[in-house]
């Protein structure tokens, strides 16, 4: 049975990003966006659920966006305005619905990085 996750990681602080709100879109043809969650990390910058699993499990584009300048607000972190990085869209696509995906993200207020997970 496959799934989607997802862990956020403040490598400006060493520790996991708790409270950052996230957002998964499905993207269909043309520039139909559909949203389909709402989300916040837990206190380990992960999800309480898997974000997709199971029949939710459908081939396609999605993308994950990330509101990572209002995280570094409430870590009373300083931000030039306009932040440098306001909000981090992760696109990507599911080719196998049975697969886990797991889409980790390391942030810091001058940049991110991520990659397919186990």
């Amino acid at each position: 049975m496959g799934g989607l996750t997802t862990h956020v990681l403040d490598v400006s602080q060493g520790r996991p990003a708790s409270g950052v709100k996230f957002e998964l879109w499905y993207l269909e043809s043309g520039d139909t966006r559909t949203l389909m969650r709402t989300m916040y990390t837990n206190c380990d910058g992960r999800v309480d659920s898997p974000i997709l699993s199971g029949e939710q499990m459908q081939m396609g584009i999605y993308e994950l966006v990330f509101f990572v300048a209002d995280y570094f607000r409430t870590q009373k972190v300083v931000l030039p305005d306009p932040p440098f990085l306001d909000v981090v869209p992760l696109r990507f696509g599911i080719a196998d619905c049975d697969a886990h995906y797991h889409v980790p993200l390391l942030i810091a207020p001058g940049g991110y990085n991520t990659y397919r997970g186990s």
